[in-house]
């Protein structure tokens, strides 16, 4: 069963397409296998909420266009769902939108952003440059990687307590969590996810977004029965036999939107 409106998968901090790394695996592919029309956003990894939702504005422009569609699904992982989010509140995208699904999204910050944020201005400002400096050489636009921490602060519950983000727009969100076991993404997530239980004690977390942080709208808990990173469900890292139960829950994902008519 296709959808009836485009899918447009939108990555988090840090990632894109590049010669070493692909933004969302094989993922993309595989639900094109299936029937599906999915786009991949471009917009920038380091770039700030503000910058990267404009950019996602004109990308959603030229699919419609292209497609001839009217509306798109949005699904977003982890900074991509802040920019998504943005986005239709704030650039009168809310009518071209059909639902947004964010998955392991902070939309109450994250406790590694809020500690970055603590060492002293210049050395942060300082790191950020050379950042920038690389993912402008990989193809971004307007890398702003101190701005991008910045969104990322933890805030608290009462300043993101509106879920209902525009009429129209199903909204629904996903959390993951590191539970037990090692591998390739356990080590990968190992220093984050370190320090996000020492900030936060006794917090369920991905490694870089707790599950409190990652509820919006419609929330349907972790993507997947299992222990889970925040890396690992976007298709990068992924430990040996998780990786056909990470393209199952997409798969099973765009199956739902298309039942629902979207």
């Amino acid at each position: 069963m296709k959808t009836r409106y485009p899918i447009l998968l939108v990555h988090g901090l840090g990632m894109k397409d590049t010669f070493f790394m692909k933004s969302w695996g094989r993922i993309d592919r595989k639900l094109r296998q299936q029937g599906y029309e999915v786009y991949k956003s471009k917009i920038d990894a380091f770039g700030s909420v503000k910058t990267n939702a404009d950019q996602l504005k004109e990308e959603i422009l030229q699919i419609l266009k292209d497609s001839g569609a009217d509306k798109v699904n949005i699904v977003a992982h982890s900074k991509g769902g802040l920019d998504a989010e943005h986005m239709i509140r704030h650039f009168d995208m809310a009518p071209r939108i059909a639902s947004l699904t964010t998955l392991c999204t902070p939309h109450r910050g994250s406790p590694i952003a809020s500690f970055i944020m603590r060492f002293p201005r210049f050395a942060v400002k300082y790191v950020a440059f050379w950042v920038n400096a690389a993912y402008r050489i990989l193809g971004d636009k307007q890398p702003d990687s101190f701005a991008a921490c910045e969104d990322l602060k933890r805030v608290s519950h009462l300043e993101t307590e509106t879920v209902n983000l525009a009429d129209g727009v199903f909204c629904q969100s996903f959390s993951t969590s590191v539970r037990k076991g090692r591998g390739k993404a356990d080590f990968v997530m190992a220093i984050p996810l370190a320090f996000s239980r020492f900030i936060e004690k006794n917090t369920v977390t991905d490694g870089l977004v707790p599950r409190d942080s990652a509820i919006f709208g419609a929330y349907r808990g972790d993507c997947l029965d299992d222990s889970v990173s925040h890396t690992e469900i976007v298709d990068f890292m992924v430990r040996s036999g998780k990786r056909e139960k990470i393209y199952a829950f997409y798969s099973s994902l765009c199956e739902e939107l298309a039942k629902s008519g979207l």
